[in-house]
């Protein structure tokens, strides 16, 4: 049965988690039963991060609204601020929109503004990658957040799902969808190392480590001194190049800049500072790499597929699901470098061994367009009591 038309708005707010949308935006965009809104805000419109909207635009689509939120600022206060604004540039722009549903992926403060905004509205909210845990960020509050804001989810395994119901959410409405990112592994074509090279006007003559480092926004795990102790775990490789690309706009993220960019003033032949790669170029990036190092959500969720092994540091990512092919590393020197001769070794494996990898097969945008036209919106939401054993003590 064919479902009636739907307008579909869609947030993106950092190049991390628009590189993950990507496929389900194209589906969305060539649906003749559905109507792709695009609301793009955070770093995409700063030209401190790049600018990123303009790879968007390059990428074939219309963003139909910009909403402006980000404070020249690098603090707690700051970010909260920025939340607010967001609350009202969303409360606007969906108005104008009158969306039938909105497309939340993960766990972002601009998320949050949105997620909260859209719920006030009824407008439903679809979850992506909800259940997940990042004990080292407050990434960790926001996204159990937004999933009792949201109204159906689509989760990347199936522990997730569970996390999800025990939440209060309906299993009817929970899928494990797996983690889209990974339907890049069979819908995109990726660049070899030559190509890679000279779309980087960087030439990759040597192994090279892809390296990112945000700022841990929970804990004791200063900014500075472990991004400290990561380069001067890089320096001894020295005959590895390395691609560096910026951190995220959370607090503490404007004080690594200045550093990542003396680092590569330093030693311009073998180190590349950029703002964003874009999705294409990063999982090229990663094919091809010798590991990929600091503390993103990608090293744990997409590198795994590639059987490219992943330095994590920290705690930012603590409480993740992860393959073998992840290596934990604490914020320290020593740590970061017995996990990168650990990597290089590829002493993880066993002989032949194929990493598995626990988020999915890549085919999640298709069942996030089934959730799509089936929804049917209820706006009382009922809370799921999951059945728990007395305490006999």
């Amino acid at each position: 049965m064919i479902e009636s038309h739907k307008r579909v708005a869609v947030f993106t707010g950092t190049r991390a988690e628009y590189g993950l949308l990507f496929w389900l935006l194209k589906d969305i965009q060539s649906d003749p039963n559905l109507t792709l809104q695009l609301l793009v805000s955070g770093t995409h419109l700063s030209p401190e991060f790049g600018e990123t909207y303009k790879q968007i635009e390059k990428d074939g689509f219309n963003i139909d609204e910009k909403i402006e939120i980000l404070l020249s600022s690098d603090s707690a206060v700051g970010t909260a601020k920025s939340i607010g604004l967001g609350v009202l540039g969303f409360a606007d722009a969906l108005a104008r929109l009158a969306p039938d549903v909105v497309v939340i992926l993960g766990d972002r403060f601009e998320a949050l503004a949105l997620a909260q905004t859209a719920m006030i509205l009824r407008i439903p909210i679809i979850h992506l990658h909800g259940g997940e845990l990042t004990e080292g960020a407050y990434d960790d509050a926001i996204r159990h957040a937004i999933t009792k804001l949201s109204y159906l989810h689509g989760t990347s395994t199936d522990e997730y799902r569970n996390r999800v119901i025990q939440l209060g959410e309906s299993p009817e409405r929970v899928r494990n969808v797996g983690a889209i990112g990974l339907d890049h592994l069979n819908r995109a074509s990726f660049m070899t190392v030559s190509g890679l090279s000279e779309s980087l006007n960087f030439d990759l003559t040597s192994p090279y480590f892809v390296v990112t480092y945000h700022p841990v926004t929970l804990g004791d795990e200063s900014p500075e001194s472990s991004f400290q102790a990561l380069l001067e775990a890089l320096d001894e490789f020295p005959s590895h190049q390395i691609i560096l690309t910026y951190p995220n706009a959370d607090d503490g993220g404007r004080r690594i800049i200045p550093m990542l960019e003396a680092y590569d003033k330093k030693q311009q032949e073998r180190v590349l500072a950029i703002p964003s790669l874009g999705q294409v170029r990063y999982l090229s990036a990663v094919k091809h790499a010798e590991a990929v190092i600091g503390n993103s959500s990608s090293g744990i969720i997409e590198v795994p597929a590639f059987d490219v092994p992943t330095i994590n540091i920290g705690s930012r990512q603590k409480g993740r699901l992860a393959a073998k092919s992840v290596l934990n590393a604490d914020a320290t020197k020593a740590s970061i470098n017995k996990a990168m001769n650990l990597a290089v070794s590829r002493k993880y494996k066993a002989d032949g061994e194929i990493v598995v990898n626990p988020y999915g097969q890549g085919d999640s945008s298709k069942q996030v367009i089934d959730m799509i036209k089936c929804l049917r919106f209820e706006p009382c939401k009922s809370f799921f009591d999951v059945k728990i054993e007395p305490d006999l003590n």
